[in-house]
């Protein structure tokens, strides 16, 4: 005879599992929820033909991310981070929706960040000085 488990269980594992899967489909849920990677509040966006950067500022670090407007198919997509007397911390690859986040070590400095899409690309300049 086989074992046959309660239902008392099986139910407690449903409470487990179900938001666990909540999570993950509001983990990978679309473009605009794809930028909550970074945290902190909206510094800078920059919008250009393809994508936008965005910069977000916490006390102490600065993240950036690039995402596409239409997201799909795999297409050569960079942020770049860095901020000033810092190397730049960069993130490029073949991607679909976003690039990034990087994020960088900022308090009391400037920042530029840099995003392409696709040959299209976005600057910021030195900001948050």
């Amino acid at each position: 005879m086989g074992s046959v488990r309660p239902k008392g269980k099986r139910a407690l594992a449903y409470l487990l599992v179900l938001p666990l899967l909540a999570s993950l489909a509001l983990t990978l849920g679309t473009p605009a929820q794809a930028a909550g990677a970074c945290s902190g509040r909206p510094a800078k966006t920059v919008s250009f033909a393809k994508g936008e950067l965005r910069v977000y500022k916490s006390r102490a670090y600065v993240c950036a991310v690039t995402v596409a407007k239409r997201p799909g198919t795999r297409r050569a997509m960079s942020v770049s981070l860095q901020a000033r007397g810092g190397r730049p911390v960069v993130d490029k690859g073949r991607f679909t929706t976003r690039a990034g986040p990087v994020t960088v070590y900022a308090l009391n400095r400037c920042v530029r960040a840099t995003g392409a899409v696709a040959g299209s690309s976005g600057s910021t300049g030195w900001i948050l000085c």
